[in-house]
């Protein structure tokens, strides 16, 4: 029976270690006593196994775990559950890593357009890509149309909601995605630039394919989505009934699993063309080390799947786009949100310095 191979962080003592690291295998897998398995059941194979408990110092363990991949059922929800479903609720444990096997693997589609989509979608090659953010709540369609039309004049290459912008009675979704949409498309009449406004969708199931139909039908070419709040099935369907690339959000995604993890192989299995996260230095408190992994997993080669766009932000300024370039190469989406709208009144020649800075070589 094919098994998958799920890495965890255990804190414990040394000398419970083993034991502890059954009890996570039991729990994330049959979830009862295994005194209480009967030999006529024949469900030992399903068992999880301890493959290995690797010492990293003061208490914390690195424990490699197999799970027979038929209790996967080949599914994202179910997939998620043998993972981490009761043991996230352990202070003592952290989901790092997964392994799957290629007929695991072969169940999930990942990216539908992936980087090179995203890049024919604005015309723009052997460069980062370039983004922002429509903020803050409160502003009117038009007022948020207005700063869409600025951005795109500057040539940036994506115009994305705020992820706070949802379906609220001061910007409703579908008044706020016909006016910020026209106002980009004036725009890239005016420019010849081939920016790209990027709607976010929020809310439950129906909301959210309501808002998905409202998009097509306003010619939108990309959306944004926040996996951890629509929940990661549901994102995982939503990406296939889409049709248009799709740009994923961290909102809510505060959980034990590790960010390289999730972000740059969970988001990307599940269906994310780019991936959002907080970038080192910024707001947030992720070290340069996690973001690099979290862009290497969102980027290399993984069986069938495209690869992820990583896109990081957070509290990002123009001062660091050469720094940022450095960091992630050309295969990456920079987005500035706050820094640029900081401009005030020069907001149009602060956001063509940002889109000459990235242009720039070196």
């Amino acid at each position: 029976m094919e098994r998958l191979t799920a890495i965890y962080h255990l804190t414990s003592k040394p000398e419970d270690i083993e034991a502890r690291a059954v009890a996570l295998a039991t729990e994330q897998s049959l979830e009862m006593p295994l005194s209480a398995l009967r030999k006529d059941w024949g469900v030992r194979d399903l068992l999880g196994r301890v493959e290995g408990i690797e010492p990293l110092g003061a208490g914390l363990f690195r424990v490699r775990i197999t799970l027979a991949i038929a209790t996967t059922a080949f599914e994202a929800g179910q997939l998620l559950n043998m993972l981490f479903g009761n043991c996230a609720l352990q202070q003592d444990v952290e989901l790092i890593d997964v392994e799957l096997p290629p007929a695991l693997l072969s169940a999930f589609l990942g990216p539908r357009f992936g980087i090179a989509g995203l890049r024919e979608l604005v015309g723009a090659q052997n460069r980062p890509l370039t983004c922002t953010a429509l903020k803050p709540q409160g502003l009117s369609p038009a007022q948020l149309a207005e700063l869409a039309h600025t951005f795109a004049l500057a040539g940036l290459d994506f115009v994305k909601d705020d992820h706070g912008l949802g379906n609220q009675r001061f910007a409703p979704f579908a008044q706020r995605v016909q006016a910020v949409n026209k106002a980009v498309e004036k725009a890239n009449r005016v420019s010849g630039y081939r920016t790209c406004y990027v709607p976010n969708l929020q809310g439950g199931p129906k909301e959210v394919l309501k808002q998905a139909r409202i998009a097509r039908e306003e010619g939108i070419r990309a959306v944004m989505v926040e996996p951890m709040i629509l929940g990661l099935p549901f994102f995982h369907e939503l990406v296939a009934e889409l049709g248009m690339p799709v740009l994923a959000h961290p909102a809510f995604a505060g959980q034990r699993i590790a960010p390289a993890l999730l972000f740059g192989k969970l988001f990307r299995l599940f269906g994310a063309d780019a991936v959002i996260y907080p970038n080192y230095g910024g707001r947030f408190s992720y070290s340069r080390q996690t973001c690099l992994e979290l862009a290497d997993n969102a980027r290399r080669a993984w069986g069938h799947l495209r690869p992820s766009l990583p896109v990081p932000a957070g509290g990002m300024s123009l001062e660091r786009v050469g720094e940022m370039k450095e960091a992630y190469g050309p295969d990456a989406m920079l987005l500035i949100g706050g820094a640029l709208l900081s401009a005030g009144e020069r907001l149009l020649e602060r956001s063509r310095e940002f889109v000459e800075r990235v242009a720039s070589p070196g």
